[in-house]
């Protein structure tokens, strides 16, 4: 019997972890991406394992303030006026997703995800020696006072009904975890299972080394079309190359919608534009991550220094970049960090694929048999990559996975 062949179309970390797991099981997997393996959003991600954070985004403490955000040239959410009216049948589907029986079916979509993380993740570096990749500690969300943590009550009562640890800290013990915190921090919630992630764009290159050692192969080119009767019959590539394969999967992230729509399968998905600050020389050292939701931004102690990142942009895949989010976000962890050296810095900006309703498209196609997606992870790719490689493996291999993928399929919205 001829071995199956598989083309996986986007070598980001969800991409790279999909193939190898593909590859594992038999199939004659290509990895395919219009650029090197890791350049997208998987390079400049802020490196958390971040099983905490898989609440909607349209849960109504969110989407109250989202008004308000986008008339402050600084704020946590900007939409760039000229790329607004776009954005209007997205952001209906948003608001649609907010209705209480909605959210709390997301919300158990997306612990459910969260909830198997490590039991794929560890198995995963374990298999691949790639054990040193994670971090011991976990990470601290942070509040000046009562008040603050009062506003963030709803995201803590989430977690705490889908039972996943957390622990109030006072300013004491924070200052013993964290010295270089300022004084002004009067509480914090310390989440352990929030790892990090070492350098998340090397764990994307040993990844692909990996697949390849498993005989696996590794092109360029940017798909352009499709191939396709009755199920897919392969792709053809700007360069005009055509690629032959008997299962395609989609996991390009914020670009899979334009690939989809060259199938007639349109999904609603935009991409929240996100910057980061890489500071090689900080002049101080960070056991754990932080996240300080009242002030939006995160930084995590990755690639060799520490990452400064957070805030959303809506402005589409063809926008130029705004570095002066990626400075707002750096004057901010500085109130948190007052000793904090920005030295020997690099700016980046990548594009986060996002579904309006939070959760991820696993699933077969609905139009096209052969056609699988694996998109829309938001802000959580690296966190739900081993999950989702493991659980698209179950599906196209004909495997019964663990959890059901009905509230995941791309036929929802």
């Amino acid at each position: 019997m001829a071995q199956t062949t598989t083309l996986v179309i986007g070598a980001g970390v969800v991409g790279v972890a999909i193939a190898h797991a593909l590859q594992a099981r038999g199939r004659k997997v290509t990895l395919i991406d219009r650029d090197t393996p890791g350049r997208g959003a998987s390079f400049g991600n802020l490196a958390s394992i971040a099983v905490t954070e898989f609440m909607p985004a349209s849960r109504p403490a969110i989407w109250r303030q989202i008004p308000g955000w986008m008339l402050d040239p600084e704020g946590p959410v900007r939409v760039r006026p000229a790329y607004m009216p776009r954005l209007v049948p997205w952001f209906l589907r948003f608001l649609a997703a907010s209705r209480p029986t909605r959210l709390r079916a997301l919300e158990a979509a997306g612990a459910a995800l969260c909830a198997r993380v490590y039991d794929d993740l560890l198995p995963l570096l374990a298999e691949t020696g790639l054990q040193d990749m994670l971090s011991d500690e976990g990470c601290l969300s942070l509040y000046t006072d009562e008040a603050e943590l009062k506003a963030d009550r709803d995201h803590i009562a989430i977690l705490e009904r889908f039972g996943f640890p957390h622990e109030v800290i006072g300013r004491q013990a924070i200052r013993a975890l964290e010295p270089a915190l300022s004084g002004k921090i009067g509480l914090a919630i310390r989440f352990p299972q929030n790892r990090t992630v070492q350098d998340p764009y090397r764990l994307v290159l040993r990844l692909t080394e990996r697949f390849c050692g498993l005989g696996g192969v590794v092109a360029q080119g940017e798909v352009v079309g499709f191939d396709r009767s009755d199920r897919i019959g392969g792709v053809r590539l700007r360069d005009g190359r055509n690629l032959t394969a008997d299962e395609v999967v989609i996991c390009a992230g914020a670009f899979s919608g334009r690939l989809s729509a060259l199938l007639g399968e349109p999904i609603p998905l935009e991409t929240e534009r996100g910057y980061h600050t890489q500071i090689m020389a900080p002049g101080l050292r960070l056991r754990h991550s932080i996240i300080w939701p009242a002030r939006a931004f995160m930084v995590s102690p990755t690639a060799g220094g520490i990452r400064v990142g957070g805030t959303v942009e809506m402005a589409g895949l063809d926008a130029p970049p705004d570095w002066r989010r990626a400075k707002v976000t750096v004057r901010r962890a500085r109130e948190a960090l007052p000793d904090l050296q920005v030295q020997q810095t690099t700016e980046w900006m990548g594009h986060r694929p996002a579904l309006p309703d939070t959760i991820p498209i696993l699933s077969a196609s609905a139009r096209t048999a052969g056609v699988f997606y694996a998109t829309g992870h938001g802000h959580l790719g690296l966190t739900y990559a081993a999950t989702t490689a493991r659980l698209m493996a179950d599906l196209i291999t004909g495997q019964r996975p663990p959890i059901d993928l009905a509230p995941y399929r791309i036929n929802r919205f």
